[in-house]
């Protein structure tokens, strides 16, 4: 068996899977101290553990449609 995969997920990708929401709500969803912390701080933004993601979204945003995973 091989390794497991690690799943990342960015601002993008978040906005995506909340139902496009505007990037302005974006960064003020992940700036509160209830979501995760990021993984990674890159030249192009900040990355996420999809699996600590999708938990929050799961606990905070039951209703929010599913995303492409």
């Amino acid at each position: 068996m091989g390794a497991p995969v690690l799943r990342l997920m960015g601002a993008h990708e978040i906005r995506l899977r909340l139902g496009k929401i505007s990037r302005q709500r974006v960064y003020q969803i992940t700036s509160g101290s209830d979501f995760p912390k990021p993984v990674a701080d890159l030249a192009q933004g900040k990355v996420w553990l999809g699996s600590q993601v999708e938990a929050w979204i799961a606990e905070h945003r039951p209703d929010s449609e599913r995303g492409d995973k």
